[in-house]
């Protein structure tokens, strides 16, 4: 681990650096260099307030990012360099291609071997180990149990050195070695202090005079077109068929799709992704990401899956906020059912918007909690084990 440097800062009046007034006085670390792994646009969006405000604060901060398409894209629009695992330049660093199971594990290894971070950051088991290698400090954000992933549990965390996750998470013996906080990772970009709706944004995309409905489906291109369990094609058409008659009906996918459900594909930047989501009148979707962005948003939304009844932060927006419903993915003809009883509900948009509000109340800006424990490591991390409830500072 590098040595720090560190000072106190003693708030008489007025605003310190942004990320560090929560707390007074405050002590953190001047020489310190973070490195983000981002394996997807998930992790691109989880992290990049607490990027912004890191680097606001005059830290030094690398991205390691996954190539993949869409998390290249968003990191292109907003102009952060970044370094790719793929091998290829991005802005100033060539990594050289290295081939095989471990390729990334070992190319992020030479990589921070070179440039010697103080601390990663991701949800990522290539941080672990070579966190455990080199001797720099890694801290794994995590949001699924322990049982839905339980491969990735083990190959991560008996390495990495600390866990944060929300309080509805269950990772099994590993308990004991995680921060827990009130909130879920979508919140650390979707909560009310970091995202605001913007219709004007929305209606570049969707006819604002009707109601809209966004289906979301993985793998269109390859649904049978009837099937005896699981989603087909002839369902998708009976579902466009039904929200046609109330108002439009947009599909999004990054994947190919039928000829005959181009028509109705949602041609949108991903940076405006979720101002059409927070729009919407319904969403269904078969992407669990989706749901819970959605459901956050106060989005009426269906979701089929395989995990129903198995995920702490999308089961908790269910069962104690009613903000999505959910539907085992081999009985995916409930859904129509669905739709007749969220269209039963008596002003349904308000209703919802009720509901994220109690479920708002409950949880902090994940995001300004996330910035304070990383400017403030390790001193945060005592703190929360001694003060939990120091979290509500966040609100």
């Amino acid at each position: 681990m590098g040595l720090y440097i560190q000072r106190v800062v003693l708030v008489i009046g007025g605003q310190p650096a942004p990320g560090t007034w929560h707390l007074s006085p405050i002590t953190y670390h001047l020489k310190v260099k973070y490195l983000f792994f981002l394996n997807g646009p998930e992790q691109y969006h989880l992290f990049k307030h607490t990027i912004r405000s890191l680097r606001a604060n005059g830290k030094e901060v690398q991205l390691f990012a996954k190539q993949h398409d869409e998390l290249e894209e968003l990191l292109n629009n907003a102009g952060v360099p970044y370094i790719s695992s793929s091998g290829k330049q991005r802005k100033t660093i060539k990594l050289g291609r290295i081939r095989g199971v471990f390729r990334k594990d070992v190319e992020l290894f030479e990589y921070c071997k070179k440039n010697k971070p103080d601390m990663m950051i991701g949800t990522s088991t290539e941080i672990a180990h070579a966190g455990k290698l080199l001797g720099i400090t890694s801290v794994n954000f995590v949001e699924d149990d322990l049982s839905i992933d339980r491969k990735f549990g083990v190959a991560t965390y008996p390495f990495t050195d600390l866990i944060l996750s929300p309080v509805s998470c269950d990772n099994g013996k590993w308990n004991k070695k995680t921060i827990f906080y009130h909130g879920y990772h979508k919140l650390a970009y979707l909560h009310p202090k970091r995202f605001r709706r913007k219709q004007q944004i929305a209606e570049k995309y969707v006819d604002p005079g009707k109601p809209f409905f966004l289906l979301r489906f993985e793998n269109l291109n390859i649904l049978p077109e009837t099937s005896v369990r699981g989603l087909d094609q002839r369902l998708v058409n009976e579902l466009i068929q039904n929200l046609e008659q109330r108002g439009n009906v947009y599909l999004y996918s990054e994947d190919e799709m039928p000829e005959a459900f181009e028509q109705y594909r949602l041609k949108i930047n991903p940076d405006d992704l979720h101002q059409v989501l927070s729009c919407a009148h319904l969403v269904i979707s078969d992407n669990d990401s989706m749901a819970v962005d959605a459901a956050i948003l106060g989005t009426p939304t269906i979701r089929l899956s395989d995990f129903t009844g198995s995920l702490g932060a999308l089961d908790e927006l269910e069962t104690k906020y009613g903000l999505s419903y959910s539907i085992p993915a081999d009985k995916p003809r409930q859904v129509l059912a669905t739709i007749n009883t969220l269209f039963a509900i008596e002003d349904l948009r308000d209703t919802f918007a009720k509901r994220r509000m109690k479920m708002l109340k409950d949880k902090i800006d994940v995001s300004g909690f996330f910035i304070w424990f990383l400017l403030n490591y390790p001193e945060s991390r005592t703190l929360m084990r001694k003060n939990p409830e120091m979290e509500f500072r966040f609100r």
